[in-house]
């Protein structure tokens, strides 16, 4: 797991002991019940789950959301993301939030913003794929190459972030301010259901938080 420099708090546990917690039902809840104090800083429920400028993969109506931060400069989100890509498809009804969290320097940064603004020709999930699927560090001549190799008018994204340059910088310091919230301290990190991964899980592991994410659900 990539680290960044927040000093925060999050759940340690190791793999096979956070899927203990889960498949005894010992997880705590994101979000708590009514009538429940909250802290100042954690985000709510649906500003995680349905903020609507946030990319959606996978299905856009599934049961059950996976919340991703993730950096494209991570070498650990690189190496999730097929595995990843392939329980959404396998399972068919699971949503997949994607959050930009560039915590990894300046170029993770400008790789976020382009991809953010290849949203507006429609073509965020080729820039994404684009970016993720690399396994050399990122610079600023070569985020263009990929996207153009995409099929991105890197053009037309240049323009858009100029034009949307407000709400996409909006967008980013939400995602960043989301992940303080939750304690997380570096990429990847995730929400599955209204549990906290704060780390990478094989595809076994995955499809057991998913499971018992909807066991979770379907109790209340």
């Amino acid at each position: 797991m990539t680290r960044s420099t927040l000093d925060t708090t999050t759940v340690d546990a190791g793999r096979r002991g956070l899927l203990g917690l889960f498949a005894a039902g010992a997880a705590v809840s994101l979000w708590p019940r009514a009538g429940h104090a909250e802290e100042a800083d954690e985000p709510d429920e649906a500003a995680v789950l349905r903020d609507p400028d946030a990319p959606v993969l996978g299905n856009p109506q599934g049961d059950i959301a996976i919340v991703e931060w993730f950096d494209y400069n991570c070498p650990y989100c690189r190496k999730l993301d097929p595995e990843l890509q392939q329980i959404v498809h396998d399972d068919g009804k699971v949503r997949w939030v994607l959050k930009e969290w560039p915590i990894l320097g300046p170029v993770s940064v400008v790789a976020a913003r382009m991809a953010l603004a290849c949203k507006y020709q429609d073509k965020y999930a080729r820039a994404h794929d684009a970016l993720i699927g690399v396994s050399s560090k990122l610079t600023e001549p070569r985020i263009e190459e990929l996207l153009s190799e995409a099929g991105i008018d890197v053009d037309r994204a240049r323009r858009d972030l100029a034009a949307n340059a407000k709400a996409i910088g909006a967008m980013l310091a939400r995602n960043d301010s989301q992940a303080r919230g939750l304690r997380f301290r570096g990429t990847p990190s995730f929400i599955v259901g209204k549990f906290r991964v704060p780390g990478v899980l094989t595809m076994p592991q995955f499809e057991q938080v998913i499971a018992d994410a909807r066991k979770a659900m379907a109790a209340k």
